[in-house]
């Protein structure tokens, strides 16, 4: 039986972990609080990195971070990042851990102000992720304006590490904007699943 190829983004490869993560997650909208706060992690972890590095580890964050409980992550203590930086699986970066409880405890105030996160980071789009229309993976943007003004705001918060390359790419992974390529065979499913 001969196999059939489907067309993906080209920045996928051919890797298993990335086929999974395109073909079941990135750019698939997200409404749940505990997964906008594992892509925040993850996304500022990642900069100055490969997104592959990060999905490798990825299992290990969920363990590191309490399956990214964000009132557990942000009661960590001194005593939990040493212990943090001394794991192996995953980036033992002081600053980038630093980074994550604090912004936990940010994220838990949006959650106080808004009712969610969810809440808060979907009315920056109307509530509908904007679809883009991009032929050639070289046409996607790092940034835009909009992911500027997110991470201005993010910032006004108190957040750190999420300036607006890693906030398009998490915008990117949550679903706020659909960015697979024209031709991809999961861009419309993901257009109909809205």
């Amino acid at each position: 039986m001969e196999e059939i190829l489907l067309k993906r983004c080209e920045w996928v490869g051919k890797e298993e972990i990335y086929i999974k993560y395109h073909d079941e997650e990135w750019g698939k909208p997200v409404h749940d609080d505990r997964v906008h706060f594992e892509f925040l992690v993850l996304e500022s972890a990642q900069s100055g990195l490969s997104w592959i590095t990060i999905l490798k580890k990825r299992e290990n964050y969920r363990k590191a971070y309490d399956e990214f409980n964000v009132k557990k992550v942000s009661n960590y203590t001194e005593e939990k990042i040493n212990e943090m930086l001394m794991n192996e699986g995953i980036v033992r970066n002081r600053k980038k851990i630093e980074a994550s409880i604090n912004n936990a405890k940010r994220f838990i105030e949006i959650q106080q102000e808004f009712g969610s996160f969810d809440k808060y980071i979907w009315r920056f789009v109307g509530g509908t992720p904007l679809i883009n229309q991009w032929k050639e993976i070289s046409e996607l943007p790092s940034k835009t304006e909009l992911s500027d003004d997110i991470s201005k705001d993010l910032k006004k918060w108190g957040f750190k590490f999420l300036g607006s390359i890693t906030i398009y790419s998490y915008m990117q992974a949550v679903g706020l904007v659909n960015d697979h390529i024209i031709g991809c065979c999961y861009r419309n499913s993901i257009i109909d699943e809205k």
